[in-house]
């Protein structure tokens, strides 16, 4: 099974987007995904970074109406560097690397806006959800302060192609870390992180979202005492908490979350105005802060999990 490039633990995941001009030649080929393996797992968590991707191909650039750097509103920019000690802690962390623009790996594999193509669209493809009214299915319309991507229709071969290049591999990975962890401890909890903008509701506050939003799908992906367990430890590291508005959980959430059978998953949603320059999409000097606040979550999460994940404690 295609599992991903395996780095081992030694490496941090913090590379910088590559420059919009430079050529195919002129790099090594990025693969989709990364997986930061620890010497040895010894808690049941996978800690996912499906959003943070930034090896932004200069032909997609080019083929994109838009320069990189608003391409780059999309991304949850750096959420791979405030969770990339896990390993650390006995857990894996997997990253993809392409960028959400590009294709959204917490979309399902082919949900896309017919408006977008020039061809018919299979009859297997999902012409219709909430995610593609909003222009962000598999492959988005528009960046995340509405501008449209493409000033022309793409093919669905093109699409197909992207698709299976970057969504199937990082779910392949994702998925044999997770029965890797079932089979090891009984059970697994899944943390798919991600960040958001702080002005989602349309307001200049900072505070109107709070710090953190955990999405169990209103208590469907993952045990009560799962989700609790992840709120107190937040809140004693200073962090507001929040559940489910307006972030609930996407793709993977619903996807994977099966408490009743070990598997648990929370979408964990980061305001980044605690860390990130928005403007800028450069980290801010508090993000060390936010970083190490997050490593001890980490660790007191690993230390916790391993009781709580085996599937009688969804009952």
């Amino acid at each position: 099974m295609d599992r991903g490039r395996d780095t081992g633990h030694n490496e941090d995941g913090a590379g910088e987007m590559p420059s919009s001009a430079a050529t195919a030649g002129d790099r090594p080929p990025v693969p989709p995904v990364d997986i930061f393996r620890p010497a040895a797992q010894t808690a049941p968590v996978v800690f996912a970074s499906p959003h943070s991707g930034r090896d932004y191909a200069p032909d997609f650039i080019t083929q994109s109406r838009l320069d990189a750097t608003t391409l780059r509103r999309s991304e949850d920019a750096f959420v791979d560097r405030l969770f990339r000690r896990a390993p650390e802690f006995g857990a894996p962390l997997i990253r993809a690397n392409f960028p959400r623009a590009y294709v959204d790996a917490n979309r399902e594999a082919y949900e896309l806006d017919p408006r977008m193509f020039a061809d018919p669209l299979p009859d297997y493809v999902i012409t219709r959800s909430p995610r593609i009214a909003a222009g962000l299915g598999t492959i988005a319309r528009v960046v995340a302060n509405g501008e449209e991507i493409y000033g022309h229709p793409l093919t669905f071969g093109a699409a197909r192609r992207r698709i299976e290049a970057t969504h199937r591999p990082y779910h392949r990975a994702l998925a044999g870390l997770i029965d890797d962890t079932r089979q090891a401890f009984g059970g697994c909890l899944l943390i798919d992180c991600h960040s958001m903008p702080s002005n989602v509701t349309g307001s200049r506050s900072d505070h109107l979202l709070g710090d953190i939003i955990l999405g169990d799908c209103h208590g469907t992906a993952a045990a009560a005492a799962m989700t609790a367990l992840a709120e107190r430890l937040l809140r004693e590291l200073g962090f507001s908490v929040t559940r489910n508005r307006p972030y609930a959980g996407g793709y993977t959430t619903r996807h994977y979350g099966r408490p009743r059978l070990g598997v648990h998953v929370l979408q964990i949603e980061i305001n980044r105005a605690l860390y990130l320059d928005e403007a800028a999409i450069a980290p801010k000097p508090e993000m060390a802060d936010i970083a190490a606040r997050l490593d001890d979550f980490m660790a007191q999460l690993c230390a916790g999990a391993r009781r709580m994940v085996l599937p009688e404690a969804a009952e």
